[in-house]
């Protein structure tokens, strides 16, 4: 018989641990513990789960860095004990958290497959049942010679099984919440679990796993609009301590040629900030072929690719936390580390 799979489930609090008290009818936390109670058709699945309980649950909304080392921190603890990983999380900012553990974790070889859903556990068409029981397989799921068939950080929701770094939330309202413009699933699930075992991406070396927990704050996001002021973007650029930029530019990484524009960025960069480009489209890439984007290359913007702001903001906060070398700050942004750009 083959040994159960076991599976380690963290609840950090948003909608999906949310049932009706019928008493009272405000929603409380759901006791994943009687998880099985619950949805009894999770005993037909070849796993055996184990709850970790020492988080006290949030809305996602009060995500913090604290809580991303947290969690990296409980994955490694239990690393050892388990097959893998799901991770319930809120809906707001799980792209944030998914994407920051992707590049804090080094050798993962095991699943953290992070969900959530836009209606609460306890509420009867929940799309938090399906969402649950299928991250839970997903973790599980190992191919033939027993090796796990999606051993990085992924999001499930709705049918799709997303690269963490690569997933933002698309919608506050459609089940299907989350989407990936740059990157195809990594699964796709509808009677069968269709897995592109192609597009996953496997530990960097055999080596044990490692977690990078120092993570730089210091970091602006300036979304361009038309009409921005010199005033404006400089008072957001001169905050103090300020170490990261990710600027969400036009269309394939455009912005304005105005003299004043790209010296305040040139200013900044020249006191080893590092500003990185990204497009504000749902979809596409930041590529320097108008002249509006090439004086931003000139000036010693970093072209972001087409990473999500979420990706962005999260790799500079892991980069700038392993090295004050702006050089090598930039290399590492134009790298791909964790599968984040093309």
């Amino acid at each position: 018989m083959t040994e159960k799979a076991k599976i380690l489930i963290i609840y950090t609090g948003g909608t999906i641990g949310m049932r009706t008290d019928p008493a009272t009818g405000a929603l409380r936390a759901f006791d994943f513990t009687d998880v099985y109670n619950e949805f009894p058709a999770l005993r037909s699945l070849p796993v055996e789960l184990q709850f970790y309980d020492g988080l006290t649950p949030i809305d996602s909304s009060n995500v913090t860095p604290e809580l991303w080392v947290q969690l990296a921190e409980i994955v490694r603890d239990h690393y050892d004990r388990v097959d893998g990983f799901v991770v319930l999380h809120g809906t707001d900012t799980m792209s944030y958290t998914a994407s920051a553990l992707s590049f804090m974790f080094e050798n993962l070889a095991k699943p953290v497959i992070f969900t959530g859903s836009q209606i609460p556990m306890g509420v009867l068409r929940t799309d938090g049942r399906e969402n649950l029981i299928t991250a839970i397989e997903i973790a599980a799921a190992r191919n033939a010679e027993g090796a796990p068939l999606v051993p990085e950080v992924a999001i499930y929701f709705q049918s799709n099984l997303f690269r963490a770094n690569r997933a933002t939330k698309r919608s506050a309202e459609q089940l299907n919440a989350f989407t990936s413009n740059n990157y195809p699933p990594l699964a796709e699930v509808g009677v069968a679990i269709n897995y592109q075992t192609s597009l996953v991406r496997r530990a960097e070396s055999i080596e044990p796993l490692k977690i990078s927990c120092s993570l730089c704050r210091d970091i602006v996001v300036i979304r361009l609009f038309p009409g921005i002021t010199e005033r404006t973007l400089r008072a957001m650029l001169g905050v103090e301590g300020v170490r990261g930029v990710v600027l969400e530019t036009y269309g394939a990484g455009n912005a304005p040629t105005a003299e004043w524009f790209v010296r305040a960025l040139s200013e900044v960069i020249e006191r080893g900030v590092c500003v990185v480009n990204v497009t504000q489209c749902h979809g596409g890439a930041v590529a320097a072929i108008y002249e509006t984007g090439v004086a931003l290359l000139n000036a010693g913007v970093v072209s972001g690719g087409d990473m999500t702001t979420e990706a962005a903001v999260t790799k500079l906060m892991y980069v700038l936390g392993q090295t004050t070398d702006p050089d090598e700050v930039r290399g590492q942004m134009l790298m791909s580390l964790r599968g984040e750009r093309s």
